[in-house]
């Protein structure tokens, strides 16, 4: 790879039969007085011919869907890659939005990640590959005896559309109830979705509970979960939590899940990709206490609370005052003590 981008013979627009070299692995600014040339052979020259090299190593398919710039006014141009511009101002009004985004490289990046990567425990390191059935059994009945295990078999993740084929065919299989949207439905009800929002459907395959001699159940309702949607099973521990197995990508010692690999899990603008609690932005909002309560020491009656709209709560009948007098018989809490002693 060279050292430096050489340009020769520049002769687009204004420019006079320019010759210069630039910096491979360098920041370069291009100055000058109006009129001088600059965007010319930023824009005009250099972008034009990186851009045209560009689209011409995709696809004839993808090519129909890019302008094609004209090849600029120069003899020759050597050590340049394929070359992006980026506007000095975006109307992308989304805060997720970077470079990478606005650029889309960063689709190219996703792609790349989901194709070569290799996936790790985040806790041991260790890289995470596929769970037989006996491993995920052999898991399960650690559970001390009595737990409640309902399991699901994943069929529809996040999509749109009605899925009537998708519940008639459950249906016709024998299964009697489904997890929609978070909510246990009898398939014998009619069940209708909305075709224009996302919709998760999980088909109940069995209920079980821990005890002596489930090895053989449990082992027929996961083989028959993960035969309906490539391996994978949710499995509902006593109502609280929900674990899930994949004969896909898990690792062993720490018992981590993870889902196969593809490219909008590396999206922080998709929910699947983003992180649950900033939703991708990168920052979350929370209440500071110490800038909501001015001193402590008071109670809420004499005004601890100095968050907007709370400043007439000294007076007995005000609004504030009321809420939060209904509040404190509802959680058990007292307005009048100090507010550090409320538990």
């Amino acid at each position: 790879m060279p050292d430096k981008i050489v340009i020769k013979g520049a002769r687009e627009h204004n420019l006079k039969n320019i010759d210069v070299e630039i910096p491979r692995d360098k920041m370069t600014v291009i100055t000058g007085l109006s009129g001088s040339g600059k965007s010319t052979l930023a824009f005009d020259t250099i972008y034009a011919e990186g851009q045209r090299r560009y689209v011409e190593s995709l696809s004839s398919y993808a090519r129909q869907f890019l302008g094609l710039m004209d090849k600029p006014d120069v003899d020759y141009i050597e050590g340049l890659s394929p070359a992006i511009s980026i506007e000095q101002k975006t109307t992308s009004k989304n805060p997720r939005s970077t470079v990478g985004t606005v650029t889309e490289i960063y689709d190219y990046l996703r792609l790349l990640f989901a194709r070569i990567g290799v996936p790790h425990c985040p806790h041991c390191g260790k890289e995470i590959k596929s769970q037989t059935i006996d491993q995920i059994v052999d898991q399960l009945l650690t559970y001390k005896e009595g737990s409640k295990f309902q399991l699901f078999a994943p069929i529809i993740k996040g999509k749109k559309g009605e899925h009537q084929k998708v519940i008639e065919s459950a249906r016709t299989s024998g299964y009697v109830r489904a997890r929609i949207d978070g909510s246990i439905y009898e398939l014998t009800e009619e069940i209708t979705m909305d075709k224009n929002k996302k919709h998760d459907i999980d088909i109940l395959i069995d209920r079980i509970i821990v005890k002596e001699g489930i090895g053989k159940r449990l082992t027929e309702s996961i083989e028959l979960a993960m035969s309906l949607n490539e391996g994978n099973i949710l499995v509902e521990i006593d109502g609280k939590e929900e674990v899930k197995f994949s004969k896909n990508f898990a690792c062993p010692d720490c018992g981590i899940n993870i889902e196969e690999i593809e490219p909008r899990l590396f999206s922080f603008n998709s929910p699947f990709g983003a992180c649950p609690n900033c939703t991708g932005l990168g920052q979350m909002m929370k209440i500071d206490q110490e800038l909501l309560v001015g001193n402590d020491e008071l109670s809420i009656a004499q005004g601890a609370i100095r968050a907007p709209g709370f400043s007439n709560i000294v007076e007995p009948n005000s609004f504030s005052r009321l809420l939060l007098t209904t509040l404190s018989k509802y959680f058990g809490f007292s307005l009048d003590i100090p507010f550090k002693k409320i538990p």
